[in-house]
């Protein structure tokens, strides 16, 4: 789960890490309320789940009330990567001398959590990682719960931080590896952490990436995550352990599947084809004509999907279950066009109970297959 920078923000200051205050609108006359409560100039920045947010015009600033409303409602009015802004974070803007940038994350080979600390941040630290890698650290974690002070003191000393800094940099490390494992992150990110023009250190802006195994460890996360959720069959799904995912609001088609690695195939060949999907199911586990009723209930309720395609695939899912799920969902898919391909045990019992639902049932051996369906619309 990532989440928006100013719940990110709303961690760093529960752990007393320097970050930067604000408040949060998704209307005009909630960016009127904000008037008045922070000196102008103010940034305002939108709260989307992708990067590039100030390349795309998502941060914008303000220098009095006039400039916070069409700025504010501007942003709010955009799209950054497909992905429409509900939110903007209003802050003070901050004079900055420095910019560098910390994480702590995961390195999967390894195993192991790693620290990546630059004395040069902000947008082009993938450029600058890659025209001069002596300026980044990575330094790998031993197993534990402590971060070892060498540790720090290395990433400092071998990227030429200013030793001046150093002791203010060593609490910020400490304090952000504590966010890392007491939130069971995959990802602790501050870009930029700023040197400030009074000689401060402060996370101006941060990325928290919580591992979604965890969250049940966590149920304030998971209040955030519903906080930021308004696709109402997002939630809904989530009530049942699916994974509901909008895609392009120009799409037709709904993915159901069962697993990430089908549905991101699914989702690949199809666009290569020339179409677009308008959202995704993952059902997880336990595929069962109960939970596929739901499934398709949820799906079918989106009006943009005119068409469902069925992919599941798997050893051990019975695939006679999920063909009573469709069965049991004819009300609910009457107006659409099913394209359904099933793989697994009792295969041959699942096809039988399909056909016998009539012609307006698409039937099809396997995903390269679906997706010729899909786009040449004829009946197999």
């Amino acid at each position: 789960m990532k989440l928006l920078e100013y719940q990110a923000h709303a961690v760093f200051h529960e752990y007393g890490l320097p970050s930067i205050n604000g408040f949060t609108a998704t209307t005009v006359d909630e960016l009127k309320e904000i008037d008045g409560k922070l000196p102008y100039p103010v940034v305002i920045k939108a709260q989307v789940q992708t990067g590039g947010r100030g390349k795309a015009g998502g941060i914008q600033f303000a220098e009095n009330r006039e400039e916070l409303l069409k700025k504010g409602e501007q942003v709010l009015t955009m799209s950054i990567k497909d992905l429409p802004v509900d939110k903007v974070f209003v802050t003070p803007k901050v004079s900055v001398k420095k910019e560098m940038y910390l994480s702590f994350t995961m390195d999967r080979r390894a195993k192991l959590g790693i620290l990546i600390f630059s004395p040069e941040g902000g947008m082009e630290i993938n450029e600058i990682a890659e025209a001069t890698p002596e300026k980044v650290a990575k330094v790998l974690l031993p197993a534990g719960d402590k971060l070892d002070d060498f540790i720090v003191q290395y990433a400092a000393d071998t990227t030429g931080l200013d030793p001046e800094l150093v002791p203010e940099f060593k609490n910020f490390c400490r304090t952000l590896h504590t966010v890392f494992l007491q939130h069971d992150c995959l990802l602790a990110e501050i870009n930029p952490l700023v040197l400030t023009e009074d000689g401060r250190l402060m996370a101006l802006d941060g990325k928290v990436d919580i591992d979604d195994n965890a969250l049940e460890k966590h149920p304030e996360i998971r209040t955030m995550q519903d906080e930021m959720t308004e696709n109402k069959l997002v939630l809904e799904a989530r009530g049942f352990d699916f994974l509901y995912i909008p895609i392009k609001d120009s799409g037709e088609i709904a993915i159901v599947s069962n697993g990430s690695g089908m549905i991101m195939s699914s989702i690949d060949l199809i666009a290569k084809a020339g179409m677009d999907c308008t959202c995704a199911l993952d059902l997880g586990g336990g595929a069962t004509a109960d939970r596929i009723q739901e499934a398709l209930r949820i799906v079918a309720s989106n009006p943009k999907a005119q068409t469902i395609f069925i992919n599941i695939f798997g050893g051990i899912t019975r695939c006679d279950e999920i063909a009573r799920g469709i069965q049991g969902s004819l009300s609910f898919i009457k107006d659409k066009r099913m394209v359904v391909r099933l793989e697994g045990t009792n295969k041959e019992q699942g096809l039988e109970i399909i056909r016998g639902l009539g012609s307006g049932m698409e039937l099809v051996d396997g995903l390269y297959e679906g997706v010729d369906a899909l786009a040449k619309g004829k009946k197999l």
